[in-house]
Parts: structure tokens; C-alpha cells; sequence
């Protein structure tokens, strides 16, 4: 049975390290702060310009003015720091992040990103997602592994606007685990009751199967 959004989001919350520096994309990734695992510290960033976000706030704790990228409204960690976007965006330039978990439209079998924009749509921006897959040290993906139409959403080759070339190092959808490497995308999770073939029938690209994984 695939994972559901929320069962997507505790899986993803797995790549949190202690000690670390976060940014969550805009979407489902938000979900993964409720979900971090027993024992472990990190710390939150939002591009515009706030480090150590805190949990979503009850109603009576909405303060309209404190928002992160997506314009959700959050609450701030004792001891968070606020800042201008330009030295938001240096700590992201300069490597300072050690993980970004963003969503996707599309996602190449060599680690290609689009998750910007598609062509005669209206966006918001271009927000920070281009700044954060050049320099965030690790980028994992959260999606669903089909459009709502049933296409494929992991490809060969991306048709829509790119954020980068060859950034994404995991992607984590409803129903697999898939890691990306030299080689092409390599299987090493299934949702329960998902097996490999069912992986491969909704992929684009070729997948590699290790011999551990259930067929």
C-alpha cells in the first residue's frame, strides 16, 4: 500500500541528522518538522531570512508577519535569528546548509531538477529553490511518484524548466526509496506491499534492483 502524505513525510524526517541545518521546500517537505525523530536537534532555515523555525502555531499564537517562504505562518525557537535574505542566502551559497528537502514536478534518472514552474502556468517566483540545489550539501526530494494523470514524474530526460543539473542525491515518493548514482536511479526502499515491478511500471528510466530488495 503506498505511503500517505503524512507516512512520506515521517520517512523523509529519517535524513535528519543531529546537529544539523535544515531547509524545508514549500509543500509537503514542511510536513517533515513534525515528524523529527526522537533525539535529535536540528535547526531550521527559511530563505527569507529566519534560522530556527518552530512548529506550525495554534491559532492564538498567529502572529500574520512571522511567515517562512511559502507564506505559512510559524513560530520562531528561543534563540532563532532573523536576518535580510541577502545574508539568507549567503549561508546558502557558502555551503552552510546541510540538507535541503524540496518537492518536484520532475526528477531525471541522473539527478536533474524541475520544480519551479511550468511553461503558461502562473508562479509566485522563482523563490530560493536554484540557490539551495547549488549549495546545500545534500538534497533529498519529497513526491508523489505520479502526476495526478498517472504520468511519470521520475524521467529520463526533464521537459519542463530546469532548478539544476545533476543536484538531487535521494527522492522519496509513495510508494519507494530511490537514490540516485552514477549508474542511473537505484531502488532501495519499498512502500509495504509495493514491489519492484510496481516501481519500474510508473518509471520512466530504467531502475537498478538491488538483490536485497523483494522483487
Amino acid at each position: 500500500m503506498p505511503w500517505s502524505l503524512k507516512q512520506m513525510a515521517e520517512r523523509a524526517a529519517q535524513e535528519l541528522h543531529d546537529g544539523s541545518y535544515v531547509n524545508l521546500g514549500i509543500g509537503m517537505p514542511t510536513m517533515v518538522a513534525a515528524f523529527t525523530p526522537p533525539g535529535i536537534t536540528v535547526t531550521l532555515q527559511s530563505e527569507n531570512g529566519l534560522l530556527g523555525i518552530g512548529d506550525f502555531p495554534m491559532e492564538s499564537q498567529v502572529d500574520a508577519d512571522l511567515v517562512n517562504a511559502g507564506k505559512q505562518t510559524i513560530t520562531a525557537i528561543p534563540g532563532a535569528s532573523y536576518f535580510s535574505s541577502a545574508e539568507s542566502f549567503a549561508m546558502i551559497r557558502g555551503g552552510h546548509i546541510n540538507l535541503a528537502i524540496l518537492g518536484a514536478m520532475q526528477v531525471s534518472e541522473f539527478g536533474d531538477l524541475a520544480n519551479w514552474m511550468v511553461p503558461g502556468k502562473l508562479i509566485k517566483g522563482m523563490g530560493g529553490a536554484m540557490d539551495l540545489v547549488a549549495g546545500a550539501q545534500r538534497i533529498v526530494v519529497i513526491m508523489e511518484h505520479s502526476t495526478k494523470f498517472g504520468q511519470p514524474k521520475i524521467v529520463k530526460t526533464c521537459s519542463l524548466p530546469l532548478t539544476g543539473v545533476r543536484v538531487v542525491q535521494r527522492v522519496i515518493t509513495d510508494i519507494c526509496v530511490l537514490d540516485v548514482t552514477p549508474d542511473g536511479m537505484r531502488l532501495m526502499e519499498l512502500a509495504p506491499g509495493v514491489c519492484a515491478g510496481d516501481v519500474q511500471s510508473r518509471t520512466e528510466p530504467t531502475i537498478l534492483i538491488p538483490s536485497e530488495v523483494a522483487l
